[in-house]
């Protein structure tokens, strides 16, 4: 009953709106005909989990920063709306991380869930601990996904002039919905520190 009664609590003190207004400028991102997104965080408190997210910008990169509760929905996350869609096939991402699996996220920015037909296209993102990486990430190789879990019905791939939200994700799951690796969480039952400098973000 206790449990249940601080997730209903945070649940109500979470409001995406506000994340929307304390939004920051990142301007080595730009998707779309939009220069500088903005970015808000998104994370389980929003479903009564635990989890925290920080985000800042220095020298026009993002930080993605904060902790993963595995006790609660399990999942952090940072996400920005751009406009005009994308015109290109393939996304570069560069950045540093801690070792941890993240996963890059698209959407027509609508929303999603088990009853939306708006599902999040996502791509998994590993990472090295302190490297700097650059990938070139396909949109054809972007998994359809309605709450963690693979939508079966969404065939074929996204349409990339529909896209108008990109995100970066720190989950319970990976991009087929199967288990993130037992290292990203340290322990299950715990919460786990992480961060993931995003240097970068362009069409390709």
């Amino acid at each position: 009953m206790g449990q249940s009664w601080t997730s209903l609590r945070t649940m109500m003190a979470y409001s995406v709106a506000t994340n929307r207004r304390e939004a920051v400028a990142s301007a080595k991102i730009r998707l779309g005909s939009t220069e500088a997104l903005k970015w808000y965080r998104l994370d389980d408190g929003v479903m009564g989990g635990r989890s925290s997210t920080q985000h800042t910008t220095e020298g026009g990169a993002l930080t993605f920063a904060g902790m993963l509760d595995t006790r609660g929905g399990g999942f952090t996350s940072v996400r920005a709306d751009f406009a005009g869609g994308l015109k290109s096939d393939a996304l570069r991402v560069r950045f540093r991380g801690d070792g941890k699996t993240y996963k890059v996220l698209l959407s027509n920015g609508q929303g999603g869930g088990p009853w939306s037909n708006n599902p999040s296209w996502q791509h998994d993102l590993p990472t090295k601990l302190g490297e700097e990486q650059s990938v070139v990430l396909p949109l054809a190789k972007f998994v359809p996904s309605f709450g963690g879990q693979r939508s079966r019905s969404h065939a074929g791939s996204l349409n990339p002039k529909d896209m108008a939200q990109v995100g970066f994700m720190l989950s319970l799951y990976l991009s087929d919905g199967s288990p993130n690796p037992e290292k990203t969480f340290v322990q299950k039952g715990t919460a786990s520190s992480f961060r993931l400098e995003i240097l970068g973000v362009e069409e390709t």
